[in-house]
Parts: structure tokens; sequence; C-alpha cells
């Protein structure tokens, strides 16, 4: 199949988190997620007690769409990342959303959530 077009509307996966909800789509064995993550959602706070480790360790490739997000690497390094940037963040990170409301953010590389 050339070409395979999927909606969000009927992802082929949802599931709601704290303070989170993922929903994702595989278009030609790729899969991309559709996250959206309320003023109140923080990494360290909402993942991860259901992850068990003290920073994420998932690579992240994404742009986000609506809403701001600040990314704290162990390293030290840190960015915000607003409505129409484009990001990568490393293994090993803590993130949450700011300006008081709802970030929404698609990924095309890494695990979120699992």
């Amino acid at each position: 199949m050339p070409i395979e077009v999927k909606n969000f509307s009927s992802a082929d996966e949802a599931k709601d988190m704290p303070n989170a909800r993922m929903e994702a789509v595989n278009v030609l064995n790729q899969r991309v997620m559709k996250l959206t993550l309320s003023p109140d959602w923080k990494w360290s706070k909402d993942i991860k007690p259901i992850i068990g480790t003290d920073t994420c360790q998932a690579t992240h490739t994404g742009i986000i769409v609506e809403g701001a997000v600040h990314c704290v690497c162990d390293d030290g390094s840190e960015a915000t990342y607003t409505a129409g940037d484009a990001y990568a963040i490393s293994p090993g990170h803590d993130a949450w959303v700011v300006g008081g409301k709802p970030a929404v953010v698609y990924e095309f590389a890494g695990m979120w959530g699992e």
C-alpha cells in the first residue's frame, strides 16, 4: 500500500493517564501519537509513578501545535517549546506544561505513556 491516511478521531489506540490523553494511529507501520496534556501535567508527578524511573528514559521527536512545554534534561540543558516548534529530546528528562492552558503535541518517534 503506497499511501495510508488515518484520522485521530478514530485512533487505533487511546489511553487516558493522569492529566493526559494519548491517541495513536499506525500508518504504513509507523506510529504517530497525539498527546493532549492538561495545564497541570508534569512527567515527574503524573507519569513517574507509573513508569518507575527517576526521569523519562524515552527519546521523543515531535511537533507542538498548541500550548507550551518546558523540558529539563539530566545534564542541565533545558528548553521551552511552543506552538509551531519541532523538538527532539534525548532520554533522561522531566517535562511539564507551562502557561495555564493545555498543550497538544504530535510525536513521530519514541515512546510515551507506555
